[in-house]
């Protein structure tokens, strides 16, 4: 719960720190691919504070999916918004950087993949009528 309200926080800090300064600084390409990022965060602090919320039936899982769902946003978001910054400022070096973007996207994956699962495996079996 904490990680989704942080990420809410910065999310909004960040999407207007873009809106109203980095559309100044950065190619409209660049401020394309930060939006992407503020856009993923904040998917994914819902995901953060509906595990938090959840009832005892996703306890087995919390923990994995909120692992995952952070990881995946700090290396999916972060990777994006350090290559926007070094890329706005002709920096060459750190390339392998890019690589951490989709293996956020792949934990983000998992992440909800696992929620899905967890959700199937709770769900109150029915008699047959």
């Amino acid at each position: 719960m904490i990680w989704g309200s942080l990420f809410c926080m910065t999310s909004i800090l960040l999407g207007a720190f873009g809106a109203h300064y980095l559309k100044q600084v950065f190619t409209p390409e660049l401020l394309v691919s930060f939006e992407t990022g503020v856009r993923y965060q904040f998917y994914h602090r819902m995901a953060l504070l509906f595990v938090g919320l959840s009832g005892a039936h996703l306890s087995r899982f919390k923990q994995t999916m909120a692992y995952l769902f952070i990881t995946g946003t700090l290396l999916f978001s972060g990777s994006i918004y350090a290559l926007c910054i070094l890329k706005s400022q002709q920096q060459i070096g750190l390339s392998g950087l890019g690589i951490l973007t989709p293996i956020g996207g792949i934990l983000f994956i998992l992440g909800w993949g696992i929620l899905c699962w967890s959700l199937i495996l709770s769900k109150p079996k029915q008699e047959p009528l």
